[in-house]
């Protein structure tokens, strides 16, 4: 099936009776997890930073008696950035497509009775545009590549978390994923600070690196799996050297990749317009015998220190 552009009419958008059942996944696990399109925090301008400090490592910094004061030693800060990305769709449903929810076929042989699945064409319509501005968020927080154009020629694009992590990065290089590959990547990111707050240690899969953790940390220790709640969403639970760890499935990841998230550190970020808010309906200008409505919004990722995450890379199907 494929959707339609321009204006909806009694022609390209015709009228079913029974259930409605969608045919695409409309799951957004990680935009759910960390606030979805209701929580998360605000901002004033396109481009919002955090800041960073640290401290140096331990040491025996112990002083003898009637020592002269130290050197003086401060920290310096650091800071990272994103940007939101604007989300607009439209729909636009003619007079005749709004007020004819009864016909069923062009000629009266054809008709079929019962009443229609759906009663308001617009009000669907809009519904299906705001699932699919969360399934487009949704991809972007995890795959989009970080745009801030100095011009209005090319879109904003928010960074996602495969671009963001940078610093704990194993790289499969063709090979199967191990107990060791992950074991190791889940130590760099803790080394770093990450990864432990336990309700929020969490790995990032799609179905077939799913399997992958499913028989090696689950079935070849003979161990049983367990599910708990993050944020709204039913995660299933591995135990590991690093405690129990989440384990969330999200189609949105490509194959070959895992993201090991310290969810605690991310947030949606959104851009409220004034007197509108985020993510809108409002009505738009009109053109001709039609209903015009549109939706929109500015969303970007906060992903925290990048450091408390961690990714693998470029691995291929178990045997």
């Amino acid at each position: 099936m494929a959707g339609i552009t321009g204006q909806g009419t009694t022609f390209n958008l015709p009228n079913f009776v029974g259930d409605l059942f969608s045919i695409t996944p409309a799951d957004t696990p990680l935009l759910s997890a960390i606030g979805g399109l209701t929580g998360g925090e605000q901002t004033n301008a396109k481009l919002f930073d955090w800041g960073f400090y640290d401290l140096r490592a331990p040491a025996d910094t112990t002083k003898v008696e009637g020592a002269n004061a130290p050197t003086a030693e401060e920290r310096v800060r650091s800071t990272a950035y994103n940007v939101v990305e604007i989300h607009q769709e439209a729909v636009e449903i003619s007079y005749t497509k709004q007020a004819a929810v009864g016909q069923f076929g062009v000629t009266i042989d054809q008709r079929i009775e019962g009443a229609g699945n759906v009663g308001d064409e617009l009000e669907w319509q809009v519904d299906q545009a705001l699932l699919q501005i969360a399934l487009d968020i949704e991809w972007s927080f995890i795959n989009q590549t970080f745009a801030n154009p100095a011009t209005n020629a090319t879109p904003r694009k928010t960074r996602g978390l495969l671009a963001a992590i940078a610093t704990n990065v194993t790289v499969g290089g063709g090979l199967a994923l191990t107990e060791a590959m992950v074991l190791d990547t889940m130590q760099l990111a803790w080394t770093n600070g990450g990864f432990q707050v336990d309700e929020t240690r969490t790995v990032i899969v799609n179905a077939r690196e799913k399997r992958s953790l499913t028989k090696i940390f689950v079935t070849a220790k003979g161990f049983a799996e367990s599910t708990r709640n993050v944020g709204g969403v039913n995660v299933q639970t591995i135990e590991t050297d690093f405690g129990v760890v989440n384990v969330m499935l999200d189609r949105h990841l490509p194959q070959g990749n895992i993201i090991i998230a310290s969810l605690e550190e991310l947030a949606p970020v959104f851009l409220l317009i004034p007197d509108k808010g985020f993510l809108f309906v409002e009505e738009l200008a009109k053109v001709g015998a039609a209903e015009r409505r549109q939706i929109y919004g500015e969303v970007g990722l906060k992903y925290g220190n990048e450091r408390k995450h961690a990714k693998i890379t470029g691995v291929i199907a178990a045997a």
